[in-house]
């Protein structure tokens, strides 16, 4: 064996691991445990504490095929701009770690896997629900929305909240309305969530040429919607508490409390021309979501009386 010879099969396994990591980055980890966080307490909200733990595993397990998927595709159609914009710009495909083509027809092979599994592991409504949502965050959200309106991430945001959906089917086989409350909740959190974010990386953004909200309004009227969708989200926690126990209320409450002072110090801070950190209620905003949304797991594991019962 060469000198070569054995210096490439030394560095295989590194590459080899290189690669496969590319792979994972696609699917953006990060995003999918937190819509998966979403969806164990949807199920156990359906059932009030009694669903089967195999169908948890299996419905958690191809919501995670889903989001993969549905985040790999998103990758391929934004590899330009992810080339251009500094937070983005070590993705896979911005790096060129993985070809474009491997990484369409690993999107495309998660998205088919993920539809096959829920249909065979929970019903076929899940499965189709699924389906739709990569197609939505893929053609409505990345292809026609993104780069077209500074709304994008309002109406876009809609896929975001499909896992509480899809669990709830899982286990019911239909679409209840605590179900539509909870996609209601997502749904308004999202714009204030991504639009702290972009107004840390709003260079980015107009680099790229998408016209996220901070890059097209002042700083003034963008925190004036982070408000307003913050007291819309948390209106519309307290609006579930009809379906739920004591526990989920209170937290819910205290919660909201904390999520809506944030979002005031913000305009708040705005208003009077002060430097702010929008990136702090950014990464604040992931952790009340986590907590009002294990309030409600538990509160549902416990089987706690609801309103309705008393």
């Amino acid at each position: 064996m060469s000198i070569r010879e054995r210096r490439n099969f030394r560095e295989a396994p590194s590459r080899t691991r290189t690669t496969l990591l590319a792979y994972l980055a696609l699917t953006k980890p990060r995003v999918i445990e937190l819509l998966l966080v979403t969806t164990i307490p949807a199920m156990l909200l359906a059932s009030r504490g009694t669903v089967d733990p195999l169908l948890i595993v299996n419905t958690l397990f191809g919501g995670m095929l889903a989001a993969a998927g549905a985040n790999t595709l998103n990758c391929v159609a934004d590899a330009d701009i992810d080339k251009v914009m500094k937070r983005t710009a070590l993705r896979p495909l911005a790096r060129a770690a993985v070809p474009t083509r491997h990484a369409l027809i690993f999107g495309i092979v998660l998205t088919a896997g993920s539809f096959a599994w829920l249909w065979w592991t929970t019903n076929l409504l899940s499965g189709l629900l699924a389906i739709a949502t990569i197609a939505f965050y893929v053609f409505i959200y990345t292809l026609l929305l993104k780069r077209r309106t500074s709304q994008n991430v309002v109406w876009g945001g809609a896929a975001g909240c499909m896992p509480v959906m899809i669990g709830w089917s899982a286990v019911t086989g239909t679409i209840g309305w605590p179900a539509l409350v909870m996609f209601a909740i997502i749904f308004f959190w999202t714009p204030p969530h991504t639009w702290a974010l972009a107004m840390r990386y709003k260079d980015d953004y107009k680099a790229a040429g998408v016209p996220m909200l901070p890059v097209v309004a002042t700083e003034r009227q963008v925190t004036k919607q982070i408000l307003i969708y913050t007291w819309l989200t948390v209106l519309t926690t307290l609006a579930l508490a009809l379906a739920t126990g004591w526990l989920y209320a209170a937290v819910a409450l205290l919660a909201g409390a904390w999520f809506l002072k944030m979002a005031h110090q913000l305009y708040a801070g705005v208003k009077r021309g002060e430097a702010v950190k929008p990136l702090r209620l950014f990464l604040q905003s992931n952790n009340y979501l986590a907590v009002v949304f294990c309030a409600l797991a538990v509160d549902s594991a416990l089987a706690l009386p609801t309103v309705f019962s008393r």
